[in-house]
């Protein structure tokens, strides 16, 4: 039975990932610091679930782990400060736990015969590029701390993969999003925000809305469920190693286009409050996809398909917002 470690695994991604290794019959190991993540969105009753409280920079407690599973067949690592805003606060304290973090974990795990490590990097890598959409051989120029940590990072993926036989892949998340992404928190993703002022509207009020800018920005927005896939499509492919992959839809959309379409599937008008862009945030964002496709990969869902499945999980508490 294959066994897995996935860092931040009670976060949003995380929770879904677990999941889905869950359903796959593999054994999975937690590990969260529940700074971000919650334990109510693992599925804590399933036989084959261990929780680990505790941090990615803990060494004696990642060493701790080696000798407990040194049978560990996957390691996926999400665990981060997710947010380019606050890289922009406070970079020296991201740094610590989205590049240092990470090269502990490759530092402490190589000697096991992983079949992959997993790594959450992120389309903050390609900064303000004219490229649209971006590909993997684009060169990186990435406006943030956040953006240059996750750049690192697949620097030292490759070189573990190369000179220290550490089966390595490294994905580049666009805009992620789904059910169980904290609206309440300043830096959650703009969708689960979107949907949370409007269904949180007060009494013979009309709800509103803030976006940074004048809204013609665009994003590549993706289904959380299919991220998921692509991970572990990409994991589980023996001859995929010493990689980087985009993982999005290929697809634009501004974001006026999404208030509208969140408008549209509530069924409620909504206030639009602008204000000042933010620093650090990228003008446009799209994936070149090409290089996924080409592993035999192809997605279940697209945008209107997660739109709707969110939607519903908000409005109708749908099972943990299982659509299948």
């Amino acid at each position: 039975m294959e066994k897995c470690l996935i860092t931040g695994g009670a976060g949003f991604i995380g929770s879904h990932l677990v999941e889905a290794c869950l359903e796959k019959g593999y054994k999975v190991v937690v590990l969260d610091d529940l700074s971000t993540g919650k334990m109510e969105n693992l599925p804590l009753e399933h036989a084959g679930i261990e929780f680990v409280k505790g941090s990615i920079n803990d060494r004696a407690l990642l060493l701790a782990l080696r000798e407990k599973h040194p049978d560990m067949s996957y390691l996926f690592h999400l665990a981060a400060i997710a947010s380019v805003i606050r890289s922009m606060e406070n970079p020296i304290a991201t740094h610590e736990v989205n590049f240092q973090g990470t090269l502990l974990l490759l530092e402490v795990f190589k000697g096991l015969s992983l079949k992959k490590f997993v790594y959450a990097s992120s389309a903050a890598v390609y900064g303000n590029t004219s490229i649209i959409p971006v590909g993997e051989s684009t060169c990186p120029e990435p406006l943030s701390p956040y953006g240059a940590d996750k750049l690192q990072g697949e620097h030292y993926l490759r070189i573990f993969n190369d000179s220290f036989h550490v089966p390595t892949v490294a994905c580049r998340f666009f805009n992620v999003f789904g059910e169980r992404q904290d609206p309440s928190s300043p830096y959650s993703g703009v969708i689960s925000i979107f949907f949370d002022r409007i269904l949180a509207k007060g009494k013979g009020k009309k709800p509103a809305i803030t976006i940074f800018g004048d809204g013609k920005q665009s994003r590549d927005f993706i289904y959380v469920k299919d991220v998921v896939r692509a991970w572990l499509h990409l994991a589980e492919a023996a001859s995929i190693r010493g990689q980087v992959f985009n993982v999005g839809y290929g697809k634009r959309t501004t974001i006026l286009e999404l208030a509208n379409k969140v408008m549209t599937l509530l069924g409620v008008p909504v206030d639009i409050i602008f204000e000042k862009e933010r620093e650090g945030d990228a003008l446009h964002s799209e994936a070149s996809i090409d290089k996924l496709k080409s592993t035999g990969f192809d997605f279940s869902y697209d945008f209107d398909d997660g739109l709707k499945s969110l939607g519903r999980f908000l409005t109708e508490g749908d099972d943990r917002g299982n659509t299948e």
